[in-house]
C-alpha cells in the first residue's frame, strides 16, 4: 500500500518535472504555428497578467486596440508585455502605443509592427516560476538529472525483476528435468531389476 502511494507521488512529480522540461525546451525552440512562450516578469500588467505567469504568444497579421502584446525592446535585449492603447500612423507606417494595465502612464516609446512578437493567447498563473528557475544552471541540471535518475532506477527495477524472474523459472524447469530424469533413472533401475 505504502509503496503505490510513493510511487503514485514519485510519479507525479516526474510528470511536473517532465512538463516543465518540455515547455523550458518549447520557449528556447520554434514551436509550430509560431507560437512562443514567455514568463511574466513584473507586475505591470495585473490584474489581467500577474508576475509569475506563463504566457503563450502568436504572430498575428494585424493588432489592434485592446490586443496584450509581447514586443522586444528597443535594445533586443528583453521584452514586454503590455496592452495596445492607441493606433497611429507615421510615414505611411503604422506604430502602436502601449501600457501596462497597473501602470499609470503608457509607455514612451512607439512600438512598431515588426518590433512584435504576438499577441497573448494564452495565461497560466504561476507557472511562469518554476520555468524560469529551470532555465538557471542548477534548475536545469535538476529538471534534467532528477527524472533521469528515477526513470533509470525505475527501469532497472523493472528489469532486475524481469532477470529474477527467469532465473527462478530456469531453477523450477532445472528441478524439475531432475526430478524427471530421477524419476525415469528409478523406472529403468526397476525395469532392469525385473530382468
Amino acid at each position: 500500500m505504502i509503496g503505490k502511494i510513493f510511487k503514485t507521488i514519485l510519479n507525479t512529480i516526474l510528470g511536473i518535472l517532465i512538463f516543465i522540461g518540455i515547455l523550458v525546451v518549447f520557449s528556447f525552440l520554434k514551436i509550430p504555428g509560431n507560437y512562443k512562450i514567455f514568463t511574466v516578469q513584473s507586475g505591470s500588467m495585473e490584474p489581467a497578467i500577474h508576475t509569475g505567469s506563463l504566457i503563450f504568444v502568436k504572430p498575428l497579421e494585424g493588432y489592434k486596440k485592446g490586443d496584450i502584446v509581447t514586443r522586444t525592446t528597443k535594445d533586443g535585449k528583453a521584452t514586454v508585455t503590455h496592452r495596445i492603447i492607441e493606433e497611429a500612423e507615421e510615414k505611411g507606417e503604422v506604430y502602436f502605443k502601449t501600457k501596462g494595465d497597473a501602470n499609470d502612464g503608457g509607455d514612451t516609446e512607439k512600438v512598431f509592427a515588426k518590433e512584435i512578437i504576438g499577441k497573448s493567447f494564452l495565461v497560466v498563473p504561476l507557472l511562469g516560476y518554476p520555468v524560469n528557475y529551470a532555465k538557471t544552471p542548477v534548475g536545469l541540471v535538476l529538471i534534467i538529472i532528477i527524472p533521469a535518475v528515477v526513470i533509470i532506477y525505475d527501469e532497472a527495477q523493472k528489469i532486475k525483476a524481469e532477470i529474477l524472474k527467469k532465473i527462478d523459472y530456469r531453477k523450477r524447469m532445472k528441478k524439475r528435468e531432475e526430478t524427471l530424469n530421477n524419476k525415469n533413472e528409478e523406472k529403468n533401475e526397476e525395469t532392469q531389476e525385473k530382468i
